[in-house]
């Protein structure tokens, strides 16, 4: 067995920006040569977070819709008061989505279905540039 440690990196637009990364976690997998296993998505950041969704328009602006119904940026967050930096909202959808995805991997593909795409989501109220780790773990 063996672990391969990447990176992806990108720059983001904040306010719920989905970006799909789907592409870049399967050339991943091909560079490391992994057949049989596992990969797992990271983001290290306390403001955004990945899963997996169906990448259409729709859907997209759907979901970015009730991000800012359940938790919206107008309201008193006490992280705000506290930082004074207004991204108390994108702590907290971020803490809802989490920041980890785990993929099984069978013959070099991921398992994923026919319209699931990974997406990194960032809730920040600014663009950033972001760094997504993925941990390839198994045979090849």
């Amino acid at each position: 067995m063996q672990i391969k440690l990447n990176h992806i990196f990108i720059s983001t637009k904040g306010n719920n920006d989905i970006i799909d990364i789907t592409s870049q976690v399967k050339d991943i997998i091909h560079s490391c040569g992994l057949k049989d296993g596992q990969v797992t998505i990271f983001c290290p950041s306390s403001t955004s977070g990945v899963t997996t969704i169906e990448y259409e328009p729709g859907v997209l602006h759907d979901l970015q819709n009730i991000f800012d119904e359940i938790v919206p940026s107008d309201r008193r967050y006490l992280h705000d008061e506290a930082w004074h930096d207004g991204n108390g909202h994108s702590h907290i959808r971020a803490a809802l989505l989490r920041p980890s995805l785990t993929v099984p991997v069978s013959g070099g593909r991921m398992t994923l279905g026919t319209w699931q795409q990974i997406v990194y989501i960032d809730f920040d109220n600014r663009p950033r540039k972001r760094e997504i780790i993925v941990q390839a773990l198994g045979d090849p």
